[in-house]
């Protein structure tokens, strides 16, 4: 792997890091299956291309296409909360209308970005190869999500999110309206969906209505890869773990990619991610199952 393939697989690691932490969010918070960051990903990229073309600031820009992302989360809530719909089905309902959605926002399957300022545009020219000031500026919005999530998540608001996923109706026992808290944890989850949409099209210089396939495969992967890498029960460890799985998730696929003897191609793509996320939830059945294993023997020779 050359020094610009690994430093690409980080960059693009730490941008679908922020989808794993709000993958992480619906499914681990809140218990909330949700689909819906296969559009949000690619709304926040619309949303974000074509206000740079406008001429708006990129960091509005970017926040804008947070707050559009928030905006989808916001209909799959409703449909499960207001309208009773089932969660799943609900975010497959959001997910199918956000690529008509993202068709008209951009006024074509695909913009290019190539001339346009972005917000690594001040960041270039200091010297530091255009390759890695990418990844630094995105791991820098990463981490300071990252720590704003935490303290959010530690706060009174927080923690009745959290018993929401855990309990919802003992939680509704000591007063907490977990409907609200429903809303907000799925407006959030998606709302950093949209802003990796936002940084995909920037460091990538394109959006389009297609790279929202897969997304929440990629975002499921990264969480529980790094559910396995750091095993802790503690929320920034948790949330580390997050961006540490995606990034090795994206660094495996790259050395998969670039393996001449295995022979595959980029279209194998696809292959790779299902034969990886595979692993991922095998290993830690067998290391469990090994585990009791070695206890059992352990009980029958005392």
């Amino acid at each position: 792997m050359t020094e610009i393939a690994f430093f690409g697989a980080v960059e693009i690691g730490l941008v679908y890091a922020l989808v794993a932490v709000g993958v992480y969010l619906s499914f681990r918070i809140l218990d909330f299956p949700d689909l819906t960051v296969d559009g949000s990903f690619p709304l926040g990229a619309a949303v974000c291309a074509v206000l740079l073309i406008a001429g708006l600031n990129p960091w509005l820009a970017t926040l804008a296409a947070g707050l559009a992302g928030a905006a989808a989360g916001l209909v799959t809530a409703t449909l499960n909360v207001r309208f009773k719909i089932l969660h799943l089905l609900a975010s497959i309902l959001t997910m199918i209308a956000l690529f008509s959605v993202n068709l008209r926002v951009m006024g074509r399957p695909n913009v290019a970005l190539l001339m346009q300022d972005t917000v690594l545009t001040p960041f270039y020219g200091l010297g530091v190869p255009d390759h890695i000031v990418r990844p630094l500026v995105v791991g820098l919005v990463v981490a300071v999500v990252v720590l704003v999530l935490a303290r959010f998540l530690a706060s009174e608001f927080g923690l009745a999110m959290r018993a929401t996923g855990v309990n919802a109706r003992m939680a509704r026992a000591q007063g907490v309206n977990t409907d609200a808290h429903i809303y907000a944890g799925i407006a959030l989850s998606n709302g950093l969906a949209g802003l990796a949409g936002a940084l995909f099209a920037q460091t990538n210089g394109f959006a389009d209505v297609t790279t929202g396939i897969g997304t929440i495969v990629v975002g499921l992967a990264a969480v529980i890869v790094g559910e396995t890498v750091l095993p802790s029960r503690a929320l920034v460890l948790a949330l580390v773990g997050c961006v540490a799985g995606s990034i090795l998730y994206r660094l495996a696929v790259q050395v998969a990619l670039s393996a001449d003897a295995i022979g595959l191609q980029a279209s194998d793509l696809n292959l790779v991610t299902a034969v990886l996320v595979a692993v991922a939830l095998i290993l830690p059945r067998l290391k469990a199952k090994a585990a009791r294993g070695t206890a059992r023997s352990t009980g029958t020779a005392k």
